[in-house]
């Protein structure tokens, strides 16, 4: 493993020993991109390099435009996906893939939460990233099925991969509530698009076996 600090980011990377081998770009907490790359061990899967991202304020970095609080107390959104995605496209990914053993074949970007907001945001702005993986997706985000079926798509990936926890829309929380209808939502959306596109619904709740659901969404971006 590596490690960098780049524009106050954590990255570590995992390179693979296939020159070649496509690279997967995870937006993450602290030591989880150590668990997820853990639970990738344990798989049989095609080679892969990971490049976890830590030490992210989350409601900026994570998120599109500006929103209220989604839980009492909670802290206002302050949008600012767009100027980390051009941190991690124009700094980090070309630092992260000189510790690679060559330039990968494609590139993957995967998130849980608003991680997973961002992974999917992030097809509308760059075509860095040609397989998606969105985890417990913050999807019901204000104003973001909206804006995704009616902006052109920059870069239209060959997979994408969501999943919730069946628990996750059972709130009382009028924002959260709407979860899982706007993930199927935008799901039949992009399938209408050709996308090859999946859906998986987990036991559980949001916070439920996030490194083993996030490993799980990785896997099915890496074997086809």
């Amino acid at each position: 493993m590596h490690q960098y600090t780049i524009g106050g980011k954590s990255v570590s990377v995992f390179p693979g020993k296939t020159p070649g081998a496509p690279a997967i770009y995870l937006n993450t907490f602290a030591e989880e991109g150590q668990q997820v790359y853990a639970q990738l061990q344990k798989m049989s899967l095609p080679a892969f390099s990971l490049v976890a991202v830590s030490d992210l304020d989350w409601n900026r970095d994570m998120v599109p435009w500006d929103a209220p609080p989604a839980f009492k107390r909670g802290e206002p959104c302050i949008g600012g996906a767009d100027t980390y995605l051009h941190l991690l496209t124009d700094a980090i990914l070309p630092v992260a893939e000189k510790a690679l053993p060559g330039p990968p074949c494609w590139r993957g970007l995967a998130g849980y939460s608003l991680a997973g907001l961002f992974a999917v945001y992030a097809m509308y702005k760059t075509d860095h990233f040609s397989r998606i993986a969105s985890m417990s997706g913050s999807l019901w985000f204000p104003g973001f099925r909206e804006y995704a079926v009616s902006h052109p798509i920059r870069h239209l990936p060959e997979r994408l991969f969501f999943s919730l926890g069946d628990k996750e829309s059972k709130t009382r929380n009028p924002v959260l509530q709407t979860v899982r209808e706007r993930t199927e939502e935008l799901l039949a959306y992009y399938q209408s698009l050709g996308i090859c596109s999946v859906f998986q619904l987990n036991s559980g709740n949001h916070y439920n076996h996030a490194a083993e659901r996030t490993a799980a969404g990785i896997a099915w971006l890496l074997k086809a």
